[in-house]
């Protein structure tokens, strides 16, 4: 089970995932093997699924970033779910309760772009669009 010290290691993962395990330990007074065994422990019953980077989109030309919710045509959502998967521009895609059935986070270069891109998805159903403005 975890306890609160793989909490306090959980959480200084999550503000950086290349913390070596000394750093780790410095910074909850633990030595580093001790964190290598409870980081190893969370990996293998999978409370740590994975690592994974951050990318600044806008510094790699993709100047726009949104939100869509989709309302899946009766009937499609398991073939919708199933599509969802070869849309590159898509980055986080989760099925959800209420009006609508997904709720994809994605990135694209431009308004041209995500016009594509609502185009595309229109066939599976309703869309409503929301631009992100900033990260808080």
């Amino acid at each position: 089970m975890v306890d609160d010290i793989d909490f306090k290691i959980l959480r200084k993962l999550q503000s950086n995932s290349r913390l070596s395990f000394a750093d780790l330990g410095r910074k909850i007074n633990l030595s580093p093997s001790a964190v290598r065994e409870r980081v190893q422990k969370m990996e293998d019953i999978g409370v740590i699924k994975k690592y994974d980077i951050q990318i600044d989109n806008k510094k790699l030309g993709y100047d726009i970033e949104a939100f869509i919710l989709l309302k899946v045509f009766p009937g499609q959502l398991k073939h919708v779910i199933e599509k969802i998967t070869d849309f590159e521009e898509i980055k986080e895609a989760h099925r959800i309760t209420g009006n609508q059935n997904l709720h994809l986070k994605v990135v694209v270069k431009n308004q041209l772009c995500l016009q594509k891109l609502l185009d595309q998805l229109m066939i599976f159903g309703d869309t409503n669009t929301f631009l992100i403005l900033s990260e808080i």
